[in-house]
Parts: C-alpha cells; sequence; structure tokens
C-alpha cells in the first residue's frame, strides 16, 4: 500500500439546519454515544494510516479546538486553519495548499464515517486518478451529488442535487476524497468555491481521470437532527447490540435495542426504545422512543418520541414531545405538549 500521511477536514460551516443545537456549539462536535461527531472521522482517517489533521475551521473555533483537542491522544498530530470568512470546501483546501503534501486526503466535516480508508487510498494509485470520491448508495439522492460510473468504476458524470427527473444514479458523494494537489492548480480563483460544484466539473473538462470508490462502514450526513439521531441509534446498534442492559443504573425499566446509557446516567420505571441517554442524565417514569438525550438532563414522568433532547434540559412530568428538538438548558413545563417544533 502507498501511504498517504495527510488529511484536511473542512469544518467550517454553523450548522443552521441543526438549530438549536448548534446556537452554542459547532456542529462537528455534537455527540454521538458521548463523543465529539467529528471524532468519528478522525479516528477513522487515524486508523487508515493518517498521521497529520487540519482541520479548516471557522464558526464557533474555540470550542472545537477544546473539544478536539492535537492528536497526542490517539497518536496523530492536529493542526487548525481558521477562516475569519467561510471559504467553502474547495476554498479551504487551496487556502492550506503550501502545507499539503503531493497526495492527501480531504473530508466534509458534515459527516458521520465510522469507516477505513485504505482500500479507497489503494484505489487512487492503482487507478492513477487524480481525484478518488469515496461513494455511498442513499434513498433519496436528490439532497446530494450523484455520480455515474463507468465500467472501471471512473466518474463520467457528475450532478449536484438532481431534481427527481434527473436521477441517474443512486450512489451519492460521500464527502471523502483521496487528491492530488496537483488538481488546486485548476480551483477557480475566487474565494468562495465548493470542491464538488466548481472543481470536480472542471478537472472532468481537463480529462483528469476522477474514480468513484464505494464506501465501506457506517456513514451519514448529519446535516439536520433525524440524521444526527440515526448516527446515535447507529453506533449504539454497532457498538452495544449485544450488551444486556442492567444493574443499578437501569431500574425496573423495558428497554429495546438500540440502546445506548451513558456513564453517570440512569433510567428507572420507564420503556425506552431505539433510544441514547448520555452522561449524568436520569431518566424516570418515562417513555422514549427514537430520542436521544443529551448529557446532564432530568426527565420524569413523560414521553418523547423522534426528538433530541440537549445538554442540561429539564422535562417536567406531563409533557409530550414528539418530532422535536429542545435546545441545550431549556426547561420544558408540566403538561407542555411539543409536536413538530424547535424550542431554544
Amino acid at each position: 500500500m502507498t501511504k498517504v500521511k495527510q488529511a484536511v477536514i473542512m469544518v467550517g460551516g454553523v450548522g443552521s439546519r441543526l438549530q438549536p443545537l448548534t446556537k452554542y456549539r459547532p456542529k462537528p462536535i455534537l455527540p454521538v454515544l458521548d463523543k465529539p461527531c467529528l471524532r468519528y472521522l478522525i479516528e477513522s482517517l487515524a486508523g487508515s494510516g493518517i498521521e497529520e489533521i487540519i482541520l479548516a475551521t471557522g464558526y464557533k473555533s474555540s470550542q472545537l479546538a477544546d473539544a478536539i483537542g492535537n492528536g497526542s491522544d490517539i497518536g496523530i498530530k492536529i493542526e487548525y486553519s481558521y477562516e475569519d470568512e467561510p471559504l467553502g470546501t474547495g476554498g479551504a483546501m487551496k487556502n492550506v495548499e503550501n502545507r499539503l503534501d503531493d497526495v492527501f486526503v480531504a473530508a466534509n466535516g458534515d459527516v458521520f464515517a465510522d469507516i477505513s480508508l485504505e482500500e479507497q487510498i489503494n484505489t487512487h494509485f492503482s487507478c492513477n486518478a487524480e481525484v478518488t470520491l469515496a461513494l455511498t448508495p442513499v434513498a433519496n439522492p436528490t439532497e446530494f451529488g450523484i455520480a455515474r460510473l463507468d465500467d472501471e468504476g471512473r466518474i463520467t458524470e457528475f450532478k449536484e442535487k438532481p431534481k427527481p427527473e434527473e436521477v441517474f444514479s443512486n450512489l451519492v458523494n460521500a464527502g471523502i476524497y483521496v487528491i492530488n494537489r496537483s488538481a488546486l492548480s485548476y480551483a477557480p480563483e475566487k474565494p468562495d468555491f465548493d470542491f464538488s460544484k466548481d472543481l470536480l466539473p472542471t478537472l472532468m473538462s481537463e480529462q483528469k481521470r476522477i474514480q468513484g470508490f464505494i464506501l465501506k462502514g457506517l456513514w451519514r450526513d448529519v446535516g439536520r437532527p433525524k440524521d444526527l439521531l440515526g448516527a446515535n441509534t447507529d453506533m449504539a446498534s454497532k457498538l452495544y447490540d449485544q450488551m444486556s442492559w442492567g444493574g443499578s443504573q437501569v431500574g425496573s425499566s423495558v428497554i429495546r435495542k438500540p440502546f445506548y446509557l451513558g456513564r453517570g446516567a440512569s433510567i428507572t420505571g420507564s420503556d425506552a426504545s431505539a433510544s441514547v441517554v448520555m452522561e449524568n442524565s436520569v431518566v424516570t417514569d418515562s417513555k422514549l422512543v427514537n430520542t436521544v438525550v443529551m448529557k446532564d438532563c432530568r426527565i420524569s414522568s413523560c414521553k418523547i418520541e423522534n426528538s433530541i433532547i440537549g445538554s442540561g434540559c429539564k422535562i417536567s412530568p406531563g409533557a409530550e414531545i414528539i418530532s422535536s428538538v429542545i435546545g441545550d438548558g431549556v426547561t420544558i413545563e408540566r403538561n407542555r405538549k411539543i409536536i413538530d417544533d424547535k424550542v431554544g
């Protein structure tokens, strides 16, 4: 295997679709099983031989740096590139061009990924590609960029967010690339440009080889609350499906997997299905269905379905929360009903 040692992750976005959860924190550190979402991608890169990661960051960058650190705990080096104004995915790479190796990995920080990149890196070199783009099948490709492949896996057509009648593939851009630094010489001379919308078409018009690679492992775009919820239940299923939840933290409760209970958390007298209760949260006499409860919450005698409860919330008896997002530190009063809403 030809080794690639360096990666750039673009994490400068505001995360407006995840409000109010991103009101006080950058999107990449939203938790998946009590660990920043971005951490899974970083660990995937480290496990694939990456030794240095540059995080191109803008929104609430000091919080991101505090949560992610310098990588020394997992034996890699993490550095930060700070953007005063959003540069786009291509602009973020162009901004650090003089720091990059001849071949590097680039990844969109909007994704949750628990994967291995070794095979994708091997494919890049064996095909002599300019860019090797990770692809993954999805049910609704209209929300992504879609790719058409030839018999050798080369991308022959690429279209961003097609209309339903324009869909020609269910393989979408997973936001993880192996790139030759030389590709950036074709980058448009403008401050804000997108790698897939602007640069990939230019490279294709220059007859550069853009190779597709079907991703293996867990992957999700986490741009919306339902995706963050899904990433949590996916990992609970992967990591804890064989675990029998019980002991002093689980009392007189019915638990249906996937399920996760964080350190110092407890659930008693309750019914929980496909749910995550993070560290130091306490749930009593309640029903949780497809729900994420972040850390330090107090939930009593209520019903929560298809929802995310932010850190430090108090949900009072009789409350009912359906298909909603509650921001950090919010108190929901007794008997209040919240349906398809965002509070906080």
